[in-house]
């Protein structure tokens, strides 16, 4: 069984560290298996349950922000966009968590664990904020294509009256059906393209004084090293955002935080530590 230092199962293999364009030494990325993946979400259940109180702010501010756009565009006469916009929301939840990692990096490190500390390690990383403009950005670009593809296939100037009236075109005519497949497609391929830049790099980031640039190659490594495993934790992720979202988002207010405190577990697993690093050679 694997170590909660964050050592992978004893089948991982290393993947040896090389240069970065700046010249400095690229983290070392380990290959995991569903094992570490397993361990790393019950991992982070139990980080959860050791600091319930900063995982439920967070799972709160989270749910309460989807709440709050779902309710904005219906009160604009939006409401058809309320399925696009929650399924663009998830996108964002890496940049979230950020917070949640700090506290599983602090019960490792035996550090104390308060709002005010945690807040005050988030913000000395400036280098998080460009990979929270790249979340932004890759969310924008969905809620653009999903509009360009309302156009092309609903018509310019498609609009609803009512999210139902949105639901049954989509569900009864070959237009709405067309448009729903490729709009699902397409955010599968946005959300595994950010999932890939991102699943490492905040953890990452957080963790050590990395240009953000090296973080999202990093993370890219790490799933392109155990695709398998790493697609595997994308899907369940998927799914338990999902099955959380159902009840008003309100399922989200424990869902995040077991979900960001393993997302660190994993990190763990997946990059070795520095020391390991100074022994592999360059």
């Amino acid at each position: 069984m694997s170590s909660m230092s964050g050592e992978p199962s004893t089948s991982a293999k290393s993947i040896l560290a090389t240069k970065s364009i700046s010249g400095k030494t690229d983290p070392v990325v380990r290959a995991i298996t569903a094992r570490d993946v397993a361990e790393s979400l019950a991992a982070g259940l139990r980080d959860f349950q050791a600091a319930p109180w900063i995982g439920l702010t967070s799972g709160a501010l989270y749910a309460f922000g989807g709440i709050a756009i779902v309710l904005s565009v219906t009160a604009l006469g939006l409401s058809y966009l309320a399925y696009p916009l929650a399924a663009g929301f998830a996108l964002i939840g890496p940049f979230v968590a950020i917070g949640l990692y700090e506290v599983s990096r602090r019960r490792e490190t035996g550090e104390p664990i308060s709002f005010g500390a945690v807040w005050r390690k988030v913000m000395s990383r400036s280098e998080i904020g460009w990979m929270a403009f790249v979340t932004v950005f890759v969310m924008l670009m969905w809620m653009y294509q999903v509009r360009l593809l309302m156009a092309l296939l609903l018509g310019v100037n498609a609009s609803f009256a009512s999210f139902e009236q949105f639901i049954t075109v989509v569900l009864t005519t070959n237009a709405g059906l067309l448009f729903l497949a490729i709009g699902n497609l397409d955010g599968a391929v946005l959300s595994l393209v950010l999932f890939s830049l991102t699943v490492v790099s905040f953890p990452l980031l957080l963790d050590r004084e990395v240009d953000f640039i090296t973080a999202m190659i990093t993370s890219v490594r790490a799933v392109v090293t155990s695709p398998v495993p790493m697609i595997g934790w994308a899907a369940v992720i998927v799914v338990l955002l999902i099955v959380s979202a159902l009840p008003a988002f309100l399922g989200l207010i424990v869902t995040l935080p077991v979900l960001g405190h393993a997302t660190w577990h994993l990190y763990r697993r997946i990059v070795a530590p520095v020391a390991s690093e100074d022994a592999q050679p360059a």
